[in-house]
This record gives C-alpha cells, structure tokens and sequence, in this order.
C-alpha cells in the first residue's frame, strides 16, 4: 500500500503512530496525520505553518486541552474527581501506562494499516487520488495534506477547516510551493 509513498510521507505515517500513541489514542486518525506533518517537514508542513497552524496548539487541542474546560462548565472539577480517586485507589491510579516497546522498525511497519481509523483510511485513499489527478506518480505529505482536507469527517480536516484553511486555497499553495522546488 505504501509504495508510492515518499520516504518523508512514510515518515508521516509512521510519526501519526506515534503520535497517537502519545497521545494514549488506540486509533490513528487524521488528526495524528496531521501532527505528523509537521515531523517530517516538506511542503505539507510548509503549507500548514503558512496558514498560521501551529503545531503545539493543534497537538493541545487533539490532546483534549478544553476537556477540562468544557467539564468545569457543566459543574465536574477533575482536581476534586483525581482527589478522590487516588484517595481510593492511591497516587498515580488515573496515569496512562507507557505502552509495550517492541521490536524496531519491522514490528512497525506490520501493524501501521490495522491501527488506522476508518477517516485516516479515506484520507489516504484520497491522497492516491489527490496525487493522480495531479499527474503524479508519488503520493508526498501534499497530496496526504490535501487528501485530510477533502475527507470531510475526519477530525484532522475539521480541525484545519476551524483556522481557516480550505481545500482550494491549499492546492493553490501546494501548487505554488511545487512550482518553487521545480
């Protein structure tokens, strides 16, 4: 499935994994696509940071940052909740645990399209076909950017459609930005 993939947007397949896994989410979805841009660099990244988003405040929000927020709105304080938790189970009971390391880059590789969520799947898919219309015989993190923006459920495109960004003006800046490395 990867073939045509360049090496940097391996790298951002294989960086969403990772980020997911930071992030203690099961499923990589477009979100993680899109924090992995900015890990592998290149036009994707480029483009992003041209349109203001920033790498940081995305990965706040993907993390559930407002969770807190929007929880204290409704009347539930998580200090008093953690409080009472570690109170009956003891300190530390509601830390993530740091998942198994595994093998190297092999172990990887063999378990990366089984942990994608279904809007990552169609975002990937679309790349392929953001990638043949434009007569390129390479899916790069533009055409993976590009395919996270036409994917219209996915929580990365949504994310990235909240500041500002459209799937036309991104093509006109991909388009610019390959005209440049040409």
């Amino acid at each position: 499935m990867f073939e045509r993939f360049t090496t940097r947007a391996r790298t951002v397949v294989q960086s969403a994994h990772e980020e997911a896994d930071a992030l203690g989410h099961r499923t990589v979805g477009t979100e993680h696509l899109v924090l992995a841009m900015f890990t592998a660099g290149g036009i994707a990244a480029d483009v992003l940071r041209a349109c203001g988003v920033e790498a940081e405040q995305l990965r706040a929000t993907v993390a559930g940052a407002d969770d807190a927020a929007a929880l204290r709105s409704v009347g539930i304080d998580l200090d008093a909740v953690r409080e009472k938790v570690e109170e009956t189970f003891g300190p530390g009971a509601l830390e993530r645990a740091e998942p198994p390391r595994r093998g190297g880059f092999f172990f990887r590789r063999t378990k990366l399209s089984g942990r994608f969520g279904n809007d990552a799947k169609k975002a990937l898919e679309l790349s392929l076909r953001v990638a043949l219309s434009m007569k390129h015989n390479y899916i790069g993190t533009e055409h993976l950017l590009l395919g996270v923006l036409r994917d219209e459920r996915g929580a990365g495109g949504r994310l990235l459609r909240e500041q500002g960004m459209t799937y036309e003006r991104t093509m006109e800046l991909v388009r610019a930005a390959l005209r440049n490395v040409a």
